[in-house]
């Protein structure tokens, strides 16, 4: 019998109390009661922070600060101690011994202790608004999101520092109504797809509007770029990839073709630049699997020529693994095998080179929400969090020879 929408996984509730409950919004890091500084403590206006994140919050003088989430003036000593949190923390970790899942250890509360670690967080609600796509300009690494603000694509250097923003928020040639996905050529073209008035809109890297690509799609989602600077774009409406060849020069079409025309509900796309594949996440609706519904998803990878080379889904990879994986976005690394990110559970996993079976990997399995885009910058994971509004980046730690 199918689990209503309601009814979570008993792992997915705790890494959803751990992640929303027992961790620092501030720093990310877990509270701890052993540590002095990560103790969990209560403001005046309910929220909580570690003691550490206040003290550095706080004005050193006047012993007062404004708590980061709803900007309410608070008093140092009038913060006490989060005692609630603290035994529901060590319940939880006192409830199971630690378990061995492939590639990682898998805690008493169900997440996976991995190989990369977070070095870099930045964004947040404000410079980041229901964030839905992300990419990277150039080997620089600049990082380029768009999301829901008044200029839809913002523009950031890998230290976090904002560069500059474009897009106005519109329906007027050259301003953006609803972005969802954004691509850069390898010349720096910026692609975003806008579901508000289904059309595909270039800019410059510095926010020139160049090109409107209309009266193509139905609902377009999903965009990359190949080695060519051609937009590849998932049609979620039409259940169709399109390739679309562009003449940046002189801003004029040359070429429409749909590419492959039997998906169902594709969203996410990736090209590789290494074997010129193309992976596409397909959301199908109509499916007989003995699984949730709205976690089902089907991963497609595609030759240069867009010929059918692998494909797994949800179910197979449950099957397959200790890690229940409800995939949702795609990314190719550097040798051209595949990773996902699992939106529900916060979860990065690398899957390998499919034409000879996945093998699931765990990757990133703390400090996630709810990734929405993932791209790779040289050893570098970069996700993006619709969560928390953020820009996340993982590397590795130095004690393992993983390659991403």
């Amino acid at each position: 019998m199918d689990k209503g929408p309601g009814l979570r996984h008993p792992e997915g509730t705790l890494r959803e109390i751990q992640i929303n409950l027992l961790e620092c919004k501030v720093c990310f890091e877990m509270f701890n009661l052993q540590q002095r500084e990560r103790r969990p403590q209560n403001l005046p206006c309910g929220h909580v922070l570690c003691l550490e994140c206040i003290t550095a919050l706080s004005h050193p003088l006047l012993r007062k600060l404004e708590c980061p989430f709803c900007r309410q003036l608070c008093s140092v000593d009038s913060t006490s101690h989060c005692q609630v949190l603290s035994d529901l923390q060590e319940l939880l970790l006192s409830s199971a011994p630690p378990r061995r899942g492939k590639g990682g250890i898998i805690s008493a509360t169900g997440l996976i202790c991995t190989s990369l670690h977070l070095r870099t967080v930045f964004g947040g609600w404000g410079s980041l608004i229901n964030p839905t796509g992300i990419a990277v300009l150039g080997s620089s690494g600049t990082v380029v999101v768009v999301h829901d603000g008044e200029k839809r694509v913002v523009v950031f250097s890998l230290q976090g520092r904002k560069l500059h923003s474009f897009g106005q928020r519109g329906k007027p040639t050259g301003e953006i109504v609803y972005p969802v996905d954004v691509a850069v050529t390898p010349t720096g073209y910026v692609v975003v797809t806008d579901a508000g008035d289904k059309t595909v809109k270039v800019f410059t890297s510095r926010g020139n509007h160049m090109l409107t690509v209309k009266s193509i799609f139905q609902l377009p989602w999903g965009v990359d770029t190949d080695n060519c600077g051609q937009i590849l774009v998932s049609d979620v409406q039409a259940g169709t990839l399109s390739r679309v060849k562009v003449d940046y020069k002189h801003c004029v079409i040359l070429e429409h073709q749909t590419a492959i025309s039997d998906l169902q509900c594709p969203k996410a796309v990736a090209y590789c630049q290494v074997t010129g594949n193309t992976a596409v996440m397909e959301h199908p609706t109509d499916i007989t699997h003995p699984v949730e519904r709205h976690q089902y998803r089907r991963l497609r990878v595609f030759t240069k020529d867009f010929q059918l080379l692998y494909q797994t889904d949800s179910f197979s990879l449950t099957l397959q693994s200790t890690v229940r994986l409800n995939m949702s976005g795609v990314v190719f690394d550097r040798d051209g095998g595949v990773i996902v990110t699992d939106s529900d559970q916060g979860l990065i996993c690398s899957l390998g080179k499919l034409q000879n079976g996945p093998v699931l990997t765990p990757l990133v399995g703390h400090h996630l929400i709810r990734p929405v885009g993932l791209v790779l910058l040289n050893n570098m994971l970069i996700a993006l969090d619709a969560g928390d509004h953020t820009v996340k980046i993982y590397s590795q730690k130095s004690d393992t020879g993983l390659t991403i």
